[in-house]
């Protein structure tokens, strides 16, 4: 090991039947196993609560689209200058909006893309919600509000930006590095 706890180190250990299960399935689906599932397959209870947090708010029922939760996560990952998740969720915007230009420029800078005012209104609020929670107040729900969200989808928002900050720190604290094949998605 060169200094860097890469993903695979962390996954080195004997992986559980629900794990290798769940592994097959990612491969059968997506044709790789995400390194940040690799990275939490130390631990089976671990790497389940990460996949159904994940699972429940980026494919679960929400009126927020696939497309603006992808978003959210790249905003945020943007912020914090989040390399595995700028590859993986950059690919995920590209293929969603079938539009790789538009996935770039979520990448660099949210605001170059061409959005609509409700998209705007929640993107800048998970920035706000990423670089300074503490000043969140009454005006940026309202905001939020005016813009067309329900307080449910308040919390999406807000559930969905919190998930990214976390696992942007998890991700910078371990050096994971996305899979190479993100890199060639929806080009």
């Amino acid at each position: 090991m060169t200094g860097k706890i890469t993903a695979l180190d962390l996954a080195s250990g004997e992986l559980g039947d629900a794990t290798k299960a769940y592994f097959a399935k990612c491969e059968e689906k997506l044709g790789l196993v995400p390194n940040v599932l690799r990275a939490y397959a130390f631990d089976d209870k671990k790497l389940r609560a990460f996949t159904d947090m994940y699972n429940d708010l980026m494919l679960g029922e929400s009126a927020l689209s696939k497309l603006e939760r992808e978003m959210i996560a790249v905003a945020v990952s943007s912020i914090n200058h989040c390399y595995y998740c700028l590859t993986a969720h950059g690919a995920a915007v590209r293929q969603l909006s079938g539009d790789p230009s538009f996935g770039e420029m979520m990448v660099m800078n949210f605001r170059a893309a061409e959005l609509s005012s409700k998209q705007t209104a929640m993107l800048e609020f998970a920035v706000k919600l990423t670089e300074a929670p503490a000043k969140i107040v009454e005006a940026d729900r309202a905001a939020l509000r005016q813009a067309g969200f329900t307080d449910r989808d308040i919390w999406d928002i807000a559930s969905t930006a919190a998930f990214f900050n976390m696992s942007n720190r998890v991700a910078a604290a371990i050096d994971m590095r996305p899979n190479p094949e993100y890199h060639a998605m929806a080009r």
